[in-house]
């Protein structure tokens, strides 16, 4: 399943919505996405799987790459 997962670069930050960024990871359920990225700096905000029409929507956008951290 794939998963955006929209961050901050830094754990120290206040969230700001214009410093949002998004990526795209492959996991089992949320809770393995948050595992595999606990090792970043990184202040996530939120994740939601995508499927379907919305996946073929994100599919489109030329920067859409998977990340597959084991």
């Amino acid at each position: 399943m794939i998963f955006k997962v929209y961050f901050q670069d830094l754990k120290t930050e206040v969230p700001v919505r214009e410093n949002t960024r998004t990526i795209f990871v492959k996991g089992v359920s949320e809770r393995d996405v948050r595992t595999k990225l606990a090792e970043k700096p990184y202040n996530i905000e939120f994740i939601t799987s995508v499927e379907g029409a919305f996946l073929e929507y994100e599919q489109q956008n030329e920067d859409f790459t998977v990340l597959e951290i084991e």
